[in-house]
């Protein structure tokens, strides 16, 4: 007696053709992005500021906009923590109040002159007035 194999009593799943790339996700030779181009962008994505959660929604609760001179301001503070050798720092730019992760260079909280009186920054080791 021939035994039948375990799936010929199994039901068919039905045949899903295979969908051609399209068109922008193929690779066409030489358009690959090099190394040095791969390693510049990670670099520059590194020295950028960025803001988390909380920072953003305190900025936003608090109606608060910097605009392109206080970024640029706010990275050169970070730029001179991290030259010292700073982890977490507030940053005094202007009216504001910003803890800054260093290592990071990402904004953890923000807290403007208003809101900024009674305050106690903790688990900080540096401060930079900007």
């Amino acid at each position: 007696m021939v035994e039948k194999p375990f799936f010929i009593n199994q039901p068919l799943q039905p045949v899903k053709p295979v969908q051609e790339q399209r068109q922008s996700e193929r690779r066409i030779a030489g358009d690959e992005p090099s190394f040095q181009k791969i390693l510049q962008g990670e670099l520059q994505q590194d020295k950028e500021i960025k803001f988390s959660r909380h920072a953003t929604e305190r900025l936003y609760a608090r109606r608060i906009e910097l605009e392109e001179e206080q970024l640029s301001r706010l990275k050169d503070a970070v730029d001179k923590a991290e030259a010292k050798g700073c982890r977490e720092s507030l940053v005094l730019l202007d009216d504001l109040a910003l803890v800054v992760s260093v290592k990071n260079k990402t904004v953890i909280t923000a807290v403007d002159g208003e809101n900024r009186k009674e305050n106690v920054f903790t688990n900080i080791d540096s401060a930079v007035i900007n």
